[in-house]
């Protein structure tokens, strides 16, 4: 009988004395490697969809609020959806005196006459320092030397476009009175006179002179007393509502105390609303008739189609070519939307901030 050919050669070596050949590790074939090589990627795509298919863990009352790179508590969604957002925590690298804007239009905020010493290490919520401090300088002396911040360019600032054409609007934020408020008005003679109103925060319409708006939120005079209120104009060339809330403005603001802000406008059927953290506020409408000519001209209805000439917080005229208005306080986390925020989000807003959920 003969003997297969690798006997017969481990025989013969057998008998020779050699040592015999080491055994060959036999390789998979290509298609089989690549056969393994579809199927664990099949396996790994599976369980991504698995772990996306999965509902996130809720966060009960007794959870942290989780902390971003920079420390500060994390946001939800009005945030990212907002056309301008200032937390004060983000300075220009490379100019201090300036705020990087965490909206998607990413318009840099000036922070006028005081600069970076206006950043103050204040938390309006856990995990929120710091906070912008605005204020007078020389009440007394007739000038434009107030701390204050915002944007302007005559032409219109294109970053703002979102609100170019608006259907609605929100302005929100933390606001807190530091000082004697209203401010001594020092473009009077009179050394005892006030401003009748005090800056907080606003949008300025498409043709503003520093002060006109398109959606403010402010304390102002009204009927003789002094309101907390949300102010708009639909039209550059039209006048302005305002939707004053009912209760004392000290009660709403009461010195030393971090509030939580919003004011919304719709622009399509003129209605407004006011909130303090996070529920809204009774109020009434000032002007009566038909002030932003919702009846007078076609449907649908919306804001000027024009790039708003800027941003003004603690008073009027952020080019800084006067003083007016401001304000003795500071602000924080400060959000400029083009829709209105409805009651439920202002609401969620201010609890995802407070208690991190």
């Amino acid at each position: 009988m003969r003997l297969p050919r690798t006997r017969r050669t481990a025989i013969a070596r057998t008998a020779v004395g050699a040592p015999p050949e080491p055994r060959v590790r036999r390789t998979r074939s290509p298609r089989r490697t690549r056969r393994t090589a579809l199927t664990a990627v099949a396996l790994a795509s599976v369980a991504v969809l698995a772990a996306a298919a999965l509902p996130a863990q809720a966060s009960g009352p007794a959870a942290k609020v989780p902390a971003q790179a920079n420390g500060r508590a994390e946001h939800g969604p009005l945030r990212s959806h907002a056309v301008a957002a200032y937390d004060f925590g983000h300075p220009d690298p490379a100019d201090p005196a300036k705020e990087r804007d965490l909206g998607r239009s990413r318009t840099p905020l000036t922070l006028i006459n005081g600069g970076a010493a206006m950043r103050v290490a204040d938390e309006a919520y856990p995990g929120s320092s710091p906070a912008l401090q605005v204020r007078q300088q020389n009440p007394a002396t007739a000038g434009n030397d107030d701390w204050k911040a915002g944007t302007w360019n005559e032409s219109g600032v294109g970053s703002l476009g979102a609100f170019n054409s608006a259907k609605a609007a929100t302005v929100m934020g933390w606001f807190k009175m530091t000082g004697d408020n209203p401010t001594l008005n020092s473009n009077t003679a009179n050394p005892t006179d006030r401003y009748g109103a005090i800056g907080l925060a606003g949008v300025l319409s498409g043709t503003s002179d520093g002060h006109a708006v398109r959606a403010l939120l402010e304390l102002i005079q009204v009927n003789g007393e002094l309101k907390l209120v949300a102010l708009g104009r639909r039209l550059d060339s039209g006048a302005s509502q305002t939707f004053a809330a009912s209760a004392d403005w000290q009660k709403v603001l009461p010195r030393g105390e971090w509030v939580h802000l919003a004011a919304t406008f719709d622009f399509r059927d003129g209605t407004m609303a006011l909130y303090r953290d996070g529920k809204p506020l009774d109020g009434f409408y000032v002007t009566p008739g038909d002030p932003w000519e919702l009846t007078t001209t076609p449907a649908p209805h919306r804001a000027s189609p024009t790039d708003p000439r800027g941003i003004k917080i603690g008073g009027s005229f952020p080019q800084n070519t006067r003083e007016n208005n401001a304000c003795d306080c500071r602000m924080d986390d400060l959000l400029f939307l083009d829709r209105e925020v409805t009651a439920g989000q202002v609401g969620a807003e201010y609890r995802r901030m407070t208690r991190g959920h």
